[in-house]
């Protein structure tokens, strides 16, 4: 997808840290985005990824970003790149009265709905979110990765396989505990070993009680782990 540029003075091109400045997204998370297409890149002739400025723009208006004013540094073409502070770390405690973060994937919107429902029972405990492309479910993973995402594959454009090898390239997966969604009926062992090593298997039809029964279990592994830590 890259090819070698030629930047003149006046390019329009931000490095791939100034982009995650301008998204307020990780660095990581940009070259997430790059991979899997969401953002274009290409390469000066030293071998360094470049991203147009306009396409950051187009981004930053999708994600609600629009009325943001740009962070200073890119209000001109900087010298010296920003250097990234990481963020502190949340103590067990803190840890223990987050919610659960969980991703659902589906096209299916009447089925989405219905989990939403579902995992109502669970109040602030869970906090739920949806997709219906893997394209939407990447956005949302590299801004704020989840505790628990559940995909089908059958997903418009980029189908859940292709969002969770991208996860994959990108060392995502190890933070999240991830589900995905086979159909019975498709020769689910072929398409089951040609997921990522860890991802669990649950095949369709999964009722959106059952979904809020395996989600109950996550979040039990999950406050259990909290209290071990805290006790330690």
């Amino acid at each position: 997808m890259s090819q070698v540029i030629a930047l003149g003075p006046g390019a329009r091109m931000l490095t791939t840290r100034e982009a995650a400045l301008r998204l307020g997204v990780s660095l990581r998370t940009v070259q997430l985005w790059v991979e899997a297409s969401i953002l274009p890149a290409a390469r000066t002739p030293g071998g360094h990824r470049r991203i147009p400025y306009n396409a950051v723009e187009a981004l930053a208006m999708s994600m609600g970003l629009a009325d943001a004013e740009p962070p200073s540094a890119l209000r001109a073409v900087p010298t010296v790149e920003p250097v990234e502070t990481p963020a502190p770390q949340a103590g067990a405690a803190e840890a223990q009265r987050a919610p659960m973060k969980l991703l659902l994937v589906s096209r299916d919107a009447a089925w989405l709905q219905g989990c939403q429902s579902a995992l109502e029972v669970f109040g602030s405990s869970v906090e739920v979110q949806v997709a219906d492309t893997g394209y939407v479910a990447l956005l949302m993973v590299g801004r704020d990765a989840p505790d628990l995402l559940v995909t089908t594959l059958a997903l418009p454009g980029m189908d859940g396989l292709d969002m969770l090898r991208t996860l994959e390239r990108c060392e995502v997966l190890p933070r999240m505990e991830v589900i995905a969604l086979l159909p019975a009926t498709e020769m689910p062992a072929a398409l089951s070993h040609s997921l990522p090593a860890g991802v669990q298997v649950l095949y369709q039809p999964v009722s959106p009680e059952a979904l809020a029964i395996r989600a109950g279990r996550c979040l039990l592994q999950r406050q259990a782990a909290t209290q071990g830590a805290h006790h330690e």
